[in-house]
């Protein structure tokens, strides 16, 4: 089964959260892709180019996945992962959404468009094969 991570990895806690969930995910045997891993730095860093190339390769990945874990961290949420998620969504790819800081609101969008809500923790043993619904109990926004 493949996995996309989704997920921001602007600071040393977003990096390590995304570590966290690489370990688990390809622990369980998941084929994970993990657009950190897949960044591109060559001599095109930072033109369009290199964004259209950076773009069609995570546009591809969640194409060819069978579902997505989206690192989340409330209302305080990347626009790139938040986009992610939202193509999955359009896609038809089931969503788990990953609440990093449980004690985050989460912004209804994101909510609704997974079909569960887990802590971080909980990638250790969520069924991703039978993908389970899981309502979020927090704060909506």
């Amino acid at each position: 089964m493949k996995i996309y991570l989704a997920g921001p990895f602007f600071n040393d806690t977003e990096i390590k959260n995304i570590e966290y969930a690489e370990r688990v995910l390809a622990g369980r045997g998941f084929d994970v892709f993990s657009p950190m891993r897949h960044e591109v730095r060559d001599e095109e860093s930072g033109s369009s180019a290199w964004a259209r190339k950076i773009f069609e390769m995570d546009r591809a990945a969640i194409s060819e996945a069978d579902a997505m874990a989206v690192m989340y961290y409330g209302n305080y949420s990347d626009s790139g992962t938040a986009w992610e998620c939202g193509y999955a969504c359009a896609l038809g790819k089931p969503a788990v959404l990953v609440h990093a800081d449980p004690d985050a609101d989460a912004n209804i969008m994101m909510h609704c468009g997974c079909r569960a809500n887990i802590r971080l923790e909980e990638l250790e043993t969520y069924d991703f094969k039978a993908m389970p619904e899981r309502e979020y109990h927090g704060a909506m926004l």
